[in-house]
């Protein structure tokens, strides 16, 4: 367990101690969203492969569905990094999940009393609620992926009554630099060895709070759909027992 408090500063030397030298980490005070920092580089070729910018706030953060990410200073991990995939382009759609994985992975291995499903395609959810969010955006040659996780808030800084946060779950490792160096970590190890053409669907199934649930999801056109969700597709899309393959959308679980 981190002796640090658990709002301490980001610090690049502490977290390129716990990652691979592959990664490039850059620490802002402040953004409107790392995601759009990230993106301007890439679309620049100013971003090389495994380039992460991370922040200690977000004024204008962005998830799914172009929904607001709100944090006070120093409250969440939120970050994004490029990556170009060494799959074919069609397979892409699939890191979602796999990151997603990851962050599940890897908090866990510094939370053994916290328990992390994930909701299709991309929140991780701790006894329900929200704990964090992930949005992959394809450019040209890679993937940029941005993550938000709420560690230190408090019940009072919670965006909505339907989140939590690692602190308010009685999370024992609330370091961020050490958080987002096992994510790194993990999501470093898994997606090489997706590259090499390991599945991670019977990961993901296992892991998953939507498999084998009845669903509501609202398409983009606003079409609903009620059916159970039986599974998931090589290309990350949500099966469901109607027949339907879901690729977007907005899940809601049934009771």
């Amino acid at each position: 367990m981190s002796t640090d408090a658990p709002r301490a500063p980001l610090d690049p030397k502490r977290i390129s101690a716990e990652i691979s030298q592959y990664w490039r980490v850059s620490v802002v005070d402040i953004t409107e969203s790392t995601q759009v920092d990230l993106l301007q580089l890439v679309s620049s070729n100013q971003a090389l492969s495994k380039r992460v910018i991370v922040s200690e706030y977000q004024s204008a953060g962005r998830g799914r569905l172009d929904r607001n990410f709100e944090a006070a200073p120093m409250s969440a991990l939120t970050f994004s990094l490029y990556i170009e995939p060494k799959v074919d382009k069609s397979e892409w759609s699939f890191l979602t999940l796999l990151t997603a994985l990851s962050v599940r992975e890897a908090i866990a291995s510094l939370e053994s009393k916290i328990r992390i499903d994930i909701k299709w395609p991309n929140d991780l959810l701790i006894n329900e609620k929200k704990c964090a969010g992930i949005i992959a955006q394809a450019t040209d040659k890679g993937v940029v992926i941005g993550i938000g996780i709420n560690v230190g808030m408090n019940q009072s800084e919670l965006p909505v009554p339907t989140a939590t946060s690692l602190a308010i779950e009685g999370g024992v490792e609330l370091d961020r630099n050490v958080i987002l160096g096992a994510i790194l970590n993990h999501f470093e190890v898994n997606l090489q060895i997706w590259e090499l053409g390991k599945s991670f669907i019977s990961e993901y199934k296992e892991a998953s709070a939507t498999i084998n649930a009845d669903v509501e999801v609202t398409l983009p056109g606003g079409k609903i759909i009620r059916s159970k969700a039986i599974g998931v597709s090589d290309a990350g899309e949500l099966l469901l027992e109607s027949g339907e393959a879901v690729t977007v959308g907005d899940v809601v679980h049934l009771r």
